[in-house]
């Protein structure tokens, strides 16, 4: 047990007053697990009491952090100026809430392909590690997140969960909610369902998508067909022009598992244009659950992910690496939001 409190409210003051050691309060207030619930919020309680607040600077010189988070974008093609993708914007609301929570400060900053982004912040020392959302092609990313891992910086990424050495990743399950979709699909008696997405190597968020609805079809006693899958980036444009090319292939199809609601709202539009109705002659699922989703005509079905989830299981799994501690490939449960694009 601490000093008696003095004058100036200090963490030795709070460790007296809650009956434990000087040590426990500053794992509390760091919010680590290590302290109960019970023992954490009888310090944060008292911590307010006495109006006390975490000297950042010195915590900083003592442990040779910065305290700071670095939260990476990488530009993607956007109709406005922004060149962000909105579902990472409405994910950059839980990363914010949660760096908050866990007194860090958060850095926010563009990466481009073409930069050499990663050097800078591992010659700076401006973070003391990297949140990195969005990648273009992954077979070229790859070679950065192997730079990072090589010059031992902390970082995590939202994409693919894999077990390979490409650093900690955060994300969906990716082949369960496509199987989730295609089997929504099934059960409204749909049997030949178009995939629009890059299904490769290149986007393996995409590629595990497409083999959830293949697994769910081939449970059904079907078989998926690759004349019904078309390329296509998470843009609107690349989601009219693969609808376009599919219905140019006329190749007969009852139903679109867009990869993203971005590709699925300009589906929709092309889909409009020939005059196909949705849903009666095409049902249409989107992924993301972006807000845009709910306000096309139909609104659009679509898998949600866990964007509360992600923001805190982003920032905690860097803080783990960051305090010299596991941070296993970590995957999120999506689910299906059903509106009028299927029928319901």
């Amino acid at each position: 047990m601490g000093a008696k409190p003095s004058g100036r409210p200090t963490s030795f003051d709070i460790a007296y007053l809650a009956g434990v050691s000087q040590p426990t309060v500053s794992r509390a207030l760091r919010g680590s697990r290590s302290v109960s619930a019970a023992t954490r919020e009888r310090i944060e309680a008292i911590a307010r009491e006495l109006h006390y607040s975490v000297d950042k600077n010195a915590s900083s010189l003592r442990s040779q952090r910065s305290n700071t988070i670095a939260l990476l974008f990488f530009e993607d093609p956007t109709p406005d100026e922004s060149m962000i993708n909105p579902f990472f914007l409405a994910m950059l609301g839980s990363i914010t809430r949660h760096c908050a929570l866990r007194g860090l400060d958060l850095l926010i900053s563009f990466q481009k392909m073409e930069d050499d982004w990663h050097a800078r912040y591992q010659d700076s020392h401006r973070a003391d590690g990297l949140i990195l959302l969005g990648y273009g092609d992954y077979t070229l990313y790859a070679a950065r997140l192997n730079d990072l891992i090589a010059n031992g910086t902390h970082f995590v990424r939202w994409g693919a969960v894999s077990e390979d050495d490409t650093g900690a990743t955060v994300g969906s399950d990716n082949f369960g909610a496509g199987r989730l979709a295609g089997e929504h699909l099934l059960g409204l008696g749909r049997r030949r369902i178009a995939f629009l997405g890059q299904a490769d190597e290149h986007c393996p968020e995409f590629a595990e998508r497409q083999q959830g609805l293949a697994a769910a079809m081939a449970s059904a006693g079907l078989t998926f067909d690759p004349a019904l899958q078309v390329d296509a980036i998470s843009t609107e444009e690349a989601g009219h022009a693969a609808a376009e090319a599919l219905l140019a292939r006329g190749v007969r199809f009852d139903a679109i598992f867009a990869a993203s609601d971005l590709i699925a709202i300009g589906a929709m539009r092309a889909l409009a244009e020939a005059g196909r109705s949705i849903p009666a002659d095409v049902a249409v699922v989107g992924f993301d659950d972006i807000p845009a989703a709910s306000l096309t005509s139909p609104p659009l079905t679509t898998v949600m992910q866990d964007l509360r989830g992600a923001g805190e299981l982003l920032v905690e799994t860097l803080v783990a690496q960051v305090m010299g501690q596991p941070a296993p490939p970590s995957t999120i449960p999506a689910r299906l939001v059903v509106r009028q694009s299927c029928g319901a």
